[in-house]
């Protein structure tokens, strides 16, 4: 008998479902008498217990569903070993349920916080198999996380959709897609939608470099501009800023979002109108594509084989188009940042793409 538990945790996105799917089926098609607990709301439910033993039908037509029926929940890395208001030990109450349901392993999927608590486990003598998940790509370790080309397409969409009224109005359009520390997906979503400017937190962005590029399509005839710009894209001046007098500042910050800010200070500069387009959390949302169902499919088949083999302790990630085992202790508490001299930087330069440096 093989008794494995299993939890998303960490904002939620598209081939949860499918990943969980691909971990069962190869659990259920093996000649292994298996049972799968679902525990409910990541971290949370293994910490308090709660959960339900999962059958077969579970996971039967969820391939194309978004989001993650087990539900999710973010439970921060920094706090997870600080008792909760009612003194309770997390760590120890996590291991308590574990040990409690004579688990052989812990299927964890989730992103960079989520990574960090699972090695964490790990350290502590559990049996944990990985899958990373996040639309941010952000996960050291493996060239492509589940869930990324799905929030590409739908923010490579929303640029796609701006750009018949940001050429009806002649003005400026600023997108804003989802990233506060890594600026993979608006790279990916500005290039295939046709962006003018990307501002990623990787590449510190200079406005006056940006109103220059403005001016520059205008005298070619252009009659608009569109910037596709990360949540987390910051100005050469505020990068400069030591991490607490960033804080101080954004504690008087009185824009919603980067967006805001670089609009007002664009039409000051130009004098054009701009307009800001925020898809949010339309980017986590819906079925996976395609190339989500598949890739997380083969991830979770992978997490199969390795708990049948005993082999424990690993994300399952994707280098060279390989599915690979990784070990969890060299992913947490790594990004995998865009980096400003990649080729793909350099190749989003000669087509004319400005990044505001």
């Amino acid at each position: 008998m093989i008794r494995i538990g299993m939890l998303t945790s960490g904002g939620d996105c598209q081939a949860l479902n499918a990943a969980m799917r691909g971990v069962a089926k190869t659990l259920f098609n093996s000649k292994e008498d298996v049972e799968i607990y679902g525990f409910l709301n990541g971290y949370q439910g293994l910490i308090h217990g709660k959960f339900r033993l999962l059958t077969y039908n579970d996971f039967t037509g969820i391939l194309t569903q978004g989001g993650t029926f087990l539900g999710t929940s973010r439970t921060p890395f920094k706090t997870i070993q600080i008792p909760d208001e009612d003194s309770l030990d997390k760590v120890a109450a996590m291991k308590q349920n574990y040990y409690k349901l004579q688990l052989d392993c812990l299927v964890i999927l989730g992103g960079n916080g989520t990574h960090k608590t699972a090695n964490l486990l790990r350290e502590q003598g559990l049996n944990v198999i990985t899958l990373p998940k996040t639309i941010d790509n952000d996960l050291w370790g493996t060239d492509m996380t589940f869930g990324f080309q799905s929030a590409v397409d739908i923010a490579t969409d929303a640029i796609d959709c701006i750009h018949t009224t940001a050429a009806s109005h002649g003005r400026i359009f600023i997108v804003e897609v989802m990233g506060h520390k890594v600026g993979w997906l608006t790279l990916n979503a500005g290039m295939a939608g046709g962006a003018d400017i990307i501002l990623i937190p990787e590449i510190p962005y200079d406005l006056d470099k940006i109103v220059k590029k403005i001016k520059e399509r205008h005298d070619q005839g252009s009659r608009f501009t569109i910037l596709a710009v990360a949540e987390g894209a910051i100005s050469k001046e505020d990068a400069k800023l030591s991490k607490k007098e960033l804080k101080k500042k954004m504690e008087n910050y009185k824009y919603p979002s980067v967006s805001y800010e670089i609009a007002e200070q664009l039409a000051k500069k130009s004098g054009l109108e701009v307009r800001v387009t925020v898809p949010g959390h339309t980017q986590r949302g819906g079925s996976p594509c395609p190339y989500d169902r598949v890739f997380a499919s083969r991830l979770g088949s992978e997490a199969g084989k390795l708990i049948l083999k005993r082999e424990f302790g690993f994300m399952v990630g994707y280098r060279n188009r390989e599915i690979v085992k990784v070990p969890l202790e060299d992913v947490a508490g790594k990004l995998k940042m865009v980096d400003p001299n990649a080729t793909i930087v350099k190749e989003a330069k000669m087509l004319g793409i400005s990044f505001g440096d």
